[in-house]
Formats: C-alpha cells, structure tokens, sequence
C-alpha cells in the first residue's frame, strides 16, 4: 500500500487547524505543531461570571462565505448565533454619538449627515467639506489611510472617525496602514474620481447592495474556541502541542523539522510544510531555506492589544449605551478605545447570564485598552487596568461599582499590521516561494485578518499541497 504524503503544519491557530483538517480529509498524514500550550491562537474562550466569553475574535463577518460554510460542514450550524440589531457608537467630543450614515470605515458619505452627527468639531466641518472643491490626491501604487482621508478630509475626521474604526479591526494607525488593504473597496474608486465623500457613498451603496439581508456577523453559542476544537476532533491529524519548531531544513526532496525544547529536540520528517505561524516566526524558519521570502516577511510589524472583561450587577450601569457598545478616539484621552456589551450584543450570552444570576442579574463588557498614553499597557497590573476601564465607564456609562468578577487578555504582538504597499509585499514572498516546493504559508498576515479570510488562506493552500502530491482534497 502507498504511503500518505506527510505534511507538517506549523501553528495551531483556526488558520492551522483548518489547513490540518483539509489536508487529512484530502488523503494525507497530518501533524500539527502547536509552540503553546493550547491550539486555538486567537480564538480563546473563558468564563467570567460563569459563562464562556471569547477574549480574542468574538465574530465572523458573514459576508464572506468561507467561514460560515466550514462551520456548516463541521455540524455546528445549530450553534450559530447573530448579534441582537442596535446603532453603533463612538464617543467623541464628551459624549457618545451615532456615526454618519452612510460611511465606509468612518469615511462618511454626506457632509450633512458628517454635520449633524456632532462627531467632530464645525470647523472640522468646514474642512471636510473642501473635499468638493480640492483637486483630486494622487494615489499612485498605495498610500496610508490616514495620508489619503486627511489630504481630502481633514485631520479631524481621520482622528475622531477613521482611525478608531481601523484601530477596532487592525488595531493599527490610520497614518501606518494601507489603503489598498484596508480599504479595498475604496482604493479602485479613489484612483479614479475626485471627491471622497462621492467615492464613500459609491462604496457604502456597493457594499449594501452586496450584503446578504441577513445579519453580518455570527459567533458561536458557547463561544469561537468551538470552531477549533471542533476541528482537531474531526481532522484525523495528530496535535502536538508545547511543540515549537526551532528549525525548517530542506532534504532531499522534502523536510525535516527540528522541534520541543532546547534541551531535547526531536526531529519530524515531512513531504510538505504548511506554516500557519505569525509572519516573523515564519521567517525565521524560512530564513535558511527560502532567504527572498524570509526578508520580505520580517518586514510586516505587529501590534499588541489588551482586552479586560468585566462583569458588573445590571443595577449599577446607569446609562447604557444604546446599542451593542462604542468605539473612542485617540483625542478623547481615555484608557479604553473600544467597549462592546456583550450581554447586550449576543442574546444566548444574555440568556446564560439571566440563568447564572437571577435576582441581580450581570452585565458583560468587553473593553480592548488603547496602547500609548505616555506608558505601555504591559506595564499596568491587572488591578490598574481593571480600574482606569472602570473610570472611563463610570464617567461615559454611569456604572457606579468595582466589578464582581474579570478577565485580563494581553495578545502581545498579535494582529498584523497591513502598511503601505503589504499586497506587493505579500506578492514578492509568493513569488520567492512559487521556486520552492512542497512549503505553504497561510495565516492573517497576509491576505485578510478576519476569520473567514483565514479559513479561504488555509484551505486554498491545503489544495495546493494536495495538488502536488496528486490527492484530490
């Protein structure tokens, strides 16, 4: 009987589990290699207040069909759950207001709707609506958002609206990242037509007309760690985890790994390598075998996030927001950036907590924390951080007592950071690697960050180690 093709995959994240399940449901002997103590990456959920919170990715964008479809195939549509309708929020200027509709990531679509909205200051305004009169900004191959919004709109509106909203999805800055990747529906439009609030509602009406009539975005009941346990169930691959791979050597006509600790390594021979690890770590490991790729992706920066949820008896939020939670801007000068009541978001959350704690009932809130205010986040105790995230929601949501229960999430260097010209970046590495065979690279450094993108990453490159060694996935 022929042997099954081996394949290494390296990182145990949703990225990696879903490369590791096509690849051994399409015929080939998996091993995943995870460097932590736990797979997942990401996708975390824990208890606080007795019920499961996701501390990483709470959502999947339902727009993209990828992920939606795994969950689907994996038996576990009856655990999808959508968020409960309601206004998003950001607050600004001492006070939480409704963003301009439309708007495309904070790029408004009307200078009226921009006005009335309060968002920014009337001189901000007044320069915002100078984009109807400037000539058109050049943007040649790419430029940064905050470049490009600002040139047109104004600081102002990069400031109090742009940037929290990139700042919520990337967790990165307006001035760094880039216009093709983080606006792809507006960089097409924007090398071609002059007014940007024109370019914003072309956008927001394409976007609307795309969208399905459902909801767009979904979790899981019981939370999105499911997904990835789910798949090392069904995967019929061997899981190794506290399993770092310290080196990726080419021999003969395919590889060998060296892995565990220091002390004791052990090697792994392999036909294939798929690295679904963070971009620096697969550039160490490529560094010998692959240099041009290597260099290329010890390129791409990380950014560092810190989520505290909090748990707090319903009575003592005086004034919550409307809708599900608010984002903050970087002028506000607040600890937080972002505040997302997920007892209000998520109704089976809700329903968990109303069974957990009847007479006092529980309200959950989820804040990620902003990571420069003359200080790193890294340096603040859990302790310090639970209590400026409290004054800032006692000042902006009227909660009046310490929580009665919390959890402290620090993602060190977690979310790539997509800069100006990362798409030619991210092109030279698959060129550099289209010489070498048998080695795949999959993850959210590269051609999206959310979940979905991650699942279409890992499966188009599980296809393509199937491909090669004649299997049919």
């Amino acid at each position: 009987m022929e042997r099954k093709p081996r394949v290494a995959v390296v990182g145990g994240g949703v990225s990696g589990m879903t490369a590791a399940y096509r690849l051994a449901r399409g015929g080939a002997e998996v091993t995943v290699l995870e460097s932590t103590e736990r797979i997942g990456g990401k996708l975390d959920t824990s208890p606080v207040a007795g019920v499961p919170v996701d501390s990483g990715a709470e959502s999947v964008l339902t727009r993209r069909p990828e992920a939606l479809r795994l969950l689907t195939e994996l038996g576990l549509e009856e655990r999808i759950a959508h968020p409960a309708p309601g206004p998003a929020a950001i607050y600004s200027r001492g006070r939480l207001r409704s963003f301009p509709r439309p708007h495309v990531m904070g790029i408004p679509g009307s200078l009226t709707s921009l006005a009335r909205s309060g968002v920014v200051s009337w001189r901000g305004v007044l320069r915002a609506a100078a984009d109807r009169v400037l000539p058109s900004t050049r943007v040649a191959e790419d430029a940064s958002v905050g470049d490009y919004v600002g040139a047109r709109m104004g600081r102002e509106v990069v400031d109090r609206l742009v940037g929290p909203l990139l700042g919520g999805v990337y967790a990165g800055k307006a001035g760094e990242l880039s216009v093709e990747s983080a606006l792809p529906r507006i960089a097409p439009l924007a090398r071609s037509e002059r007014s940007l609030f024109g370019i914003a509602r072309r956008a927001a009406a394409q976007q609307a007309a795309e969208a399905s009539s459902g909801p767009a975005f979904a979790t899981l009941r019981g939370g999105l760690a499911i997904l990835v346990d789910t798949l090392a169930k069904q995967a019929d691959a061997a899981v190794e985890t506290s399993a770092p791979v310290r080196e990726l050597r080419a021999v003969g006509g395919g590889w060998q790994l060296l892995v565990g600790p220091e002390e004791h390594p052990w090697e792994l021979d392999a036909d294939s390598v798929v690295l679904a690890c963070p971009a620096p770590e697969a550039a160490r490991l490529l560094r010998p075998v692959v240099p041009a790729a290597s260099g290329e992706l010890a390129g791409i920066d990380y950014a560092s996030t810190t989520i505290v949820t909090l748990a707090y008896p319903a009575a003592s939020v005086t004034r919550p927001p409307a809708g599900s939670g608010f984002l903050v801007g970087p002028r506000e000068g607040r600890s937080i950036k972002a505040a997302t009541f997920s007892s209000t978001k998520w109704p089976w959350l809700a329903e968990q907590l109303r069974d957990k704690h009847p007479d006092t009932g529980m309200v959950l809130v989820r804040c990620s924390l902003a990571q420069s205010r003359g200080e790193a986040v890294a340096e603040l105790s859990d302790e310090e951080l639970t209590e400026r995230v409290t004054a800032d929601l006692a000042e902006i949501c009227g909660v009046s007592q310490p929580p009665v229960d919390r959890r402290v999430t620090r993602w060190d260097r977690a979310l790539p950071q997509y800069a100006v010209g990362h798409q030619q970046r991210i092109a030279r590495v698959r060129d550099a690697l289209s010489d070498r065979e048998g080695v795949a690279l999959c993850g959210a450094a590269y051609e999206g960050v959310g979940i979905p993108a991650c699942v279409a990453s890992a499966e188009r490159e599980a296809q393509r180690i199937l491909d090669r060694h004649g299997l049919t996935g």
